[in-house]
């Protein structure tokens, strides 16, 4: 998506680590008429696809799911990284760790609103090394929901997660895909 690629490069920051910090318009100050965009590119993407719930994790890919399951005309829901005491112990639960901060957790989702009847496009902002899909993949399975398939903002394909995921089966579309950020330069896949 052009759109996309093209805020990443004005707006983006390369930082060490192989870090992408887009928290100027994408997970931190967000742009709504972006998420729109790509949302309506999702909507494209997967049509015909009988998609009733959009599934996303904690916290960046909230704004954008909600979005996205405006355009699609179904319901978000989000894993959680902590339970509350509003949340009863009825709950599915993966492990997660984040490129980003190197931290493992747990999410949860209440049974209540993940379920075997649900169709579900799963939303993030990133795609790394795979593990928050793996994460949502795993909560899925647990509640016998079908996974139509994955909406990635940004995918860093030099890190194989996506390839990994693909290869197992996994629809990924993701909106910018990543083939190197050296010396600080980004440049996109063809593909």
């Amino acid at each position: 998506m052009k759109l996309l690629e093209e805020r990443i490069l004005t707006d983006g920051v390369v930082k060490e680590g192989n870090i992408l910090k887009v928290d100027r318009f994408l997970n931190h100050q967000m742009d709504p008429a972006l998420f729109l965009e790509m949302a309506k590119e999702w909507k494209r993407l997967y049509e015909g696809c009988p998609v009733n719930k959009i599934l996303t994790i904690e916290a960046s890919g909230i704004g954008i799911a909600c979005i996205t399951a405006q355009v699609f005309g179904c319901p978000v829901v989000f894993a959680k990284k902590t339970k509350t005491k509003n949340i009863a112990s009825d709950v599915y639960t993966a492990s997660v760790m984040s490129y980003t901060t190197g931290n493992t957790y747990d999410v949860i989702v209440s049974r209540e609103f993940l379920l075997p009847t649900d169709r579900l496009l799963l939303i993030d902002d990133f795609l790394a090394n795979g593990a928050a899909l793996d994460g949502l993949l795993e909560l899925s399975r647990q509640a016998g929901a079908e996974v139509i398939g994955a909406g990635i903002a940004i995918e860093k394909a030099f890190q194989r997660g996506g390839e990994r995921l693909r290869r197992a089966g996994l629809r990924i579309e993701s909106l910018a895909r990543i083939q190197s950020m050296e010396g600080r330069r980004i440049v996109f896949c063809d593909d």
